[in-house]
């Protein structure tokens, strides 16, 4: 599935759904692969489902397996559950960054936030740095709440574009703990492929 300036002629675009929150990787991947369509978050796996189901919807954007941790529980579930279409899958590259408060520095950290299958991935840096890993529902929504909070010692593993969305400092770029970290998202739809 490649992304390109305007929706195929059997594509009228509109609305796609992922879960997590504005500069999570789920987000970033539907700007890319979908440019023509709103963003649209949710919390949960299971709520941006049935947001296609009811029509809220036109897609769901939703990541099944990561090279690192294998299966993304419960999405992979899920997806197979669903009575709807894969309509394409695409592997991305998914390099994650350790962020913190403006002023914080990396001595200071002794928390890292972040979804639990963000946090499988790097738990080999997390450890040689003696950062204590903290799961939260989503990349971006730990972003979100380091940055609320305002806490030095408390920084979140996300995406490097979240730094920018929710104003935090950029302590450490590429923490995964494989070089070849990858994520495969699979689009869902209602019709035929």
């Amino acid at each position: 599935m490649e992304a390109v300036g305007r929706p195929p002629d059997d594509d009228p675009g509109g609305r796609c759904a992922y879960q997590g929150a504005p500069g999570a990787f789920s987000h970033e991947a539907v700007i890319e692969l979908r440019p023509w369509d709103e963003p649209v978050a949710y919390d949960s796996f299971d709520a941006a489902i049935e947001a296609l189901r009811s029509g809220e919807v036109g897609c769901a954007l939703i990541p099944v397996e990561n090279t690192t941790i294998g299966r993304v529980e419960p999405a992979a579930t899920l997806v197979e559950a669903a009575d709807l279409i894969v309509v394409s899958e695409v592997w991305r590259p998914i390099r994650l960054a350790l962020m913190a408060p403006p002023g914080a520095r990396l001595g200071d950290i002794r928390t890292a936030e972040s979804h639990p299958v963000a946090l499988g991935q790097c738990l080999g840096a997390l450890g040689e740095l003696g950062i204590a890993p903290v799961e939260a529902f989503d990349t971006a929504g730990a972003a979100r709440a380091v940055a609320a909070a305002g806490d030095p010692s408390r920084a979140a593993v996300a995406p490097a574009r979240a730094a920018e969305v929710y104003d935090l400092s950029l302590l450490r770029n590429d923490i995964q703990d494989s070089a070849d970290n990858r994520t495969r998202f699979v689009l869902l739809g209602l019709g035929a492929a």
